[in-house]
């Protein structure tokens, strides 16, 4: 969550508006632990990670639905063995 902070900060600041995902639980093995952030930015700029993988693709286009409709989601990322 820290490296999102100064972005966060900025654009709350400036007013803009920003989508700002944060991984609240993991079971089994994940990339990342509760906490991890991503922010994305009013111009589509993206600061911190929430998977190192393919769910960032995922996590930022819900990030900007959620700035455009200005309400709050909670996701569930999960995996197959298929």
């Amino acid at each position: 969550m820290r490296e999102v902070l100064p972005a966060v900060g900025a654009w709350y600041a400036a007013g803009a508006p920003f989508g700002l995902a944060t991984v609240v639980t993991v079971t089994r093995s994940a990339p990342r632990e509760p906490g991890a952030a991503l922010a994305v930015g009013p111009g589509g700029e993206v600061v911190g990670s929430v998977s190192g993988g393919c769910v960032e693709g995922a996590v930022f286009e819900l990030a900007q639905e959620v700035v455009a409709s200005g309400q709050a989601r909670l996701e569930t990322f999960g995996y197959s063995d298929e």
